[in-house]
């Protein structure tokens, strides 16, 4: 049985919406990150995935996003605890708000950085790397 995750890597003008994940976090603590988190279980639901990222993305930095989302990629991951994760990125365009760290025990800073400064720090992961390449490519056909 796998926990499903989503994420959202949000546009606005030229830059993507980077977090750094707390240190205190028990996967991938301290690394930069997509914003996102668990879909809770709602039985029989409509557009599901799409409202999760939404809430998350409100919960964790307390911004809103466009309407329309567009699915990027998903991958699958174990965590440390041994926990089977489905990961669903979706690309979102930036609609209102100033971003910040609504809680200091998951998210530790919050930038808006260039696809290139994405590539280029060294707290940046591969699957991190993959997906906002991945989200630039989709990106020229979308918007």
């Amino acid at each position: 049985m796998f926990i499903v995750n989503v994420e959202g890597a949000i546009r606005k003008t030229d830059r993507w919406l980077i977090i750094e994940r707390s240190k205190k976090e028990e996967h991938a603590g301290g690394l930069l990150s997509l914003v996102g988190g668990t879909v809770d279980q709602e039985g029989n639901s409509l557009d599901l995935l799409e409202r999760s990222i939404k809430r998350e993305i409100a919960e964790e930095v307390g911004i809103t996003v466009k309407n329309k989302l567009h699915y990027v990629h998903n991958t699958s991951f174990v965590t440390e605890k041994g926990d089977h994760v489905i990961n669903i990125v979706f690309l979102c365009e930036y609609s209102t708000g100033e971003a910040f760290p609504k809680s200091q025990d998951e998210i530790e800073n919050v930038w808006w950085l260039s696809t290139e400064e994405i590539l280029n720090h060294p707290q940046a992961p591969s699957y991190l790397k993959d997906s906002i390449r991945k989200a630039e490519l989709l990106l020229l056909s979308v918007f």
